[in-house]
């Protein structure tokens, strides 16, 4: 039974997305029910496969027992695991969010819900640059539908930005796996890195350019300089639950490439490969950190604000791996738990800030008192403080952790960039809180009690910032072991394919 674990988290989403886009006039009580329980049981299969992960040993699943190269291959290892656990605890606050009504707003919200989940797990499992592809392509159709849930102007101009942009960086994925597959002759991720270690001279250039394409679409994925431009006002416009999933989309970018180019193109892969990311990787997360702090400052509306945070920690993860270094990406690691959570819960919370503030919604100007302001006050200021890195919550840890991971020349870039951004964070943050409590306008109380289900939500999310505290200790242990396991990517190598490794360098 263990040795089919891998594969659900693949086949449980998608087994409910069909269930309940099969049933579409069913009852609410049907659908959320479904839905629901389909996410804690992910949750639950998750946090086995993180146990298993845990030892250290890297274990894949062949669909159809065809073996690797040949066949589709679904590959657990830490990393996999940590995003996986990652995923099903967002997707968990997030679904019992959206009961609260926001799952009536429009068709099918719960089956596209859990097909993106399909989506996002298939990517952080597979073996192959193919399949890759495929299930980045299930995960966006999944989120274009689930982005105009609900409708309005405000929607479908932002989905028009996104769909046209992913559109084009899924052509251009398509067209550097097939460079690639040309040359090297393989799909499997494990195999082309050996291959790509004995290239002949002549067609190092073309491997080349297909790596550099791939990272423009891991770019575009993640929201890096300059092509971040669709993400703040399409999560701004989302819907509450979807933006809070879709925290979890820039991080499959930055998944990507600390896939793809610590496995296929790592130092191993030769001269002509190594660090062939890093000054791309580097110099453009310092200018997202520059842009998305600028941006943050200027934002006049909460859901905005939330958005150009996300850009905040694209930036701060990106320079982990412009580092590059097991420190490094053991810090960008614990930081990307934290900056998940955090901010998928603050579009949650915004949006119930948004539903007691009646016409002012969620823009920063003067409104009137809120039926539960001090309650919500009190959230805010929890997830301000963890989300601009203030002591003593997991915010600052992980900026911590990746301040003293910077080195030489590195420092004197990121250290007054990464600190200046914390307080540009902190000043809007703090500006956004005095408008929404403190600066009220006389009046009447607007808004109704907010439902439990909202506040689960909320709570589930944002308490992950006392709990990486309480639990500093094994998260950084696991994300520690995590980055020394990437930087020997000749072990994953040896698990799928034990009869060529040995050829290996």
């Amino acid at each position: 039974m263990m040795q089919h674990l891998i594969v659900l988290p693949v086949v449980l989403p998608l087994v409910a997305g069909i269930l309940l886009l099969y049933q579409r006039q069913g009852l609410v009580r049907y659908k959320r029910a479904v839905s629901v329980v389909a996410t804690v049981l992910l949750l639950l299969v998750t946090v086995g496969l993180l146990r298993q992960a845990t030892n250290g040993e890297i274990s894949y699943y062949a669909l159809g027992d065809w073996q690797a190269p040949f066949g589709i291959v679904l590959v657990l290892d830490r990393l996999s695991a940590l995003m996986l656990l990652l995923t099903a605890v967002l997707a968990v606050g997030a679904v019992v969010f959206a009961c609260a009504g926001d799952d009536e707003k429009g068709s099918n919200f719960h089956g596209l819900f859990q097909w993106q989940l399909l989506g996002i797990n298939g990517a952080f499992l597979t073996g192959d640059l193919f399949n890759l592809f495929v299930f980045f392509e299930v995960l966006l159709l999944a989120s274009y539908a689930l982005l105009l849930h609900g409708g309005g102007k405000a929607r479908i101009q932002a989905s028009v930005h996104y769909v046209v942009l992913n559109l084009a960086g899924s052509s251009l994925f398509l067209i550097a796996v097939g460079i690639l597959y040309g040359a090297t002759g393989t799909l499997n991720m494990a195999d082309m890195a050996i291959r790509v270690a004995e290239l002949p001279a002549e067609r190092e250039g073309l491997v080349t350019a297909g790596a550099l394409m791939l990272l423009v679409v891991f770019g575009l994925k993640a929201a890096i300089l300059p092509l971040y431009f669709w993400l703040p006002k399409a999560y701004a416009s989302a819907p509450a639950p979807v933006a809070a999933l879709f925290a979890i989309m820039t991080k499959v970018g930055i998944y990507a490439i600390l896939r793809v180019y610590t496995l296929i193109f790592s130092d191993s892969a030769g001269s002509s490969f190594e660090a062939l990311e890093q000054p791309w990787v580097w110099w453009l997360s310092l200018g997202t950190l520059a842009a998305a702090s600028v941006g943050v400052m200027a934002a006049r509306d909460l859901r905005l604000l939330v958005a150009y945070l996300v850009l905040v920690s694209v930036g701060t993860l990106l320079a982990g791996i412009g580092i590059r270094s097991p420190q490094a990406v053991s810090a960008l690691l614990y930081y990307l738990i934290h900056t998940t959570l955090i901010t998928g819960g603050l579009f949650l919370l915004a949006e119930m800030i948004g539903l007691q503030r009646g016409k002012a919604g969620t823009r920063l100007v003067k409104g009137r008192p809120m039926v539960q302001g001090a309650a919500l006050a009190m959230v805010f200021f929890i997830g301000a403080i963890a989300v601009a890195g203030i002591p003593p919550l997991s915010g600052a840890i992980g900026k911590a952790l990746m301040l003293n991971a910077a080195e030489g020349t590195q420092r004197l870039w990121l250290w007054p960039l990464l600190l200046l951004t914390s307080l540009a964070s902190l000043i809007a943050l703090s500006r956004a809180g005095s408008t929404l409590f403190w600066r009220s306008q006389r009046g009447n109380i607007s808004g109704s009690p907010l439902s439990h289900y909202q506040w689960f939500g909320v709570i589930w999310l944002l308490s992950a910032a006392p709990l990486l505290v309480a639990l500093a200790g094994p998260v950084s242990s696991y994300t520690q072991a995590t980055a020394d396991q990437l930087a020997n990517p000749q072990v994953l190598i040896r698990t799928l394919l034990p009869n060529t490794a040995g050829d290996a360098p």
